[in-house]
């Protein structure tokens, strides 16, 4: 099942979860804009994870920003949040605007093209908040983001525009895993932006 373009807010997931793709939500200009200042004024860092004991570094680049020095631990590495930039205190506020939920932290992946992506996962660290709402942006390049029901193997795909909003909350992390499809085709680099709500306190 495939949903491209579109800029419905209703679930995008037949059961078993909640997704809602809110299309744009700035127009093109300001998107530019932000994306180019993250670009420049994010501390990025290729990601590490650690898998059968052995430490691999990726391509691709994140970087872990919140409200407090968070912890923040998957693949069994831990990072601890810088504080907030004024970029993401502005993006933050115009996400928590549309959702009507409240993030405290957020995770954010650097894509120099197609050819980086993510394997299936879901997000159910123990740090985040359980069912809560984790809230994707995305800038630059566009791109194919698919999830896959952890019984049932049904996949659910769209295209992240620039600029737009995604939230997956509720049981999705419980019952769906999602990727970033590696792809050939396009040789731009994307930002995506994760707000999410760690629980664990300093």
């Amino acid at each position: 099942m495939d949903l491209f373009n579109s800029n419905s807010i209703s679930n995008l997931l037949p059961y078993d979860g909640e997704v809602n793709y809110y299309g744009y939500i700035m127009n093109s200009q300001k998107s530019q804009n932000y994306y180019e200042q993250l670009l420049k004024n994010i501390e990025w860092k290729n990601d590490e994870a650690i898998i059968f004991g052995k430490r691999i570094i990726t391509k691709r680049k994140v970087a872990w920003y919140g409200k407090k020095p968070f912890q923040y631990t998957y693949s069994n590495t831990t990072k601890f949040a810088l504080p907030w930039t004024k970029e993401l205190v502005e993006l933050k506020e115009m996400v928590e605007h549309n959702t009507g939920e409240k993030f405290n932290s957020c995770l954010l992946n650097l894509y120099h093209n197609g050819q980086e992506g993510m394997a299936w996962h879901s997000d159910a660290e123990k740090d985040l908040k359980k069912n809560g709402a984790i809230a994707s942006l995305s800038f630059g390049a566009e791109r194919k983001f698919s999830f896959k029901h952890k019984e049932t193997k049904q996949v659910v795909s769209l295209v992240l525009e620039k600029g737009s909003l995604l939230v997956m909350k509720d049981t999705t992390q419980t019952n769906w895993l999602h990727r970033l499809p590696p792809t050939k085709k396009i040789m731009k680099p994307r930002i995506n932006l994760t707000f999410r709500t760690i629980c664990k306190e300093i």
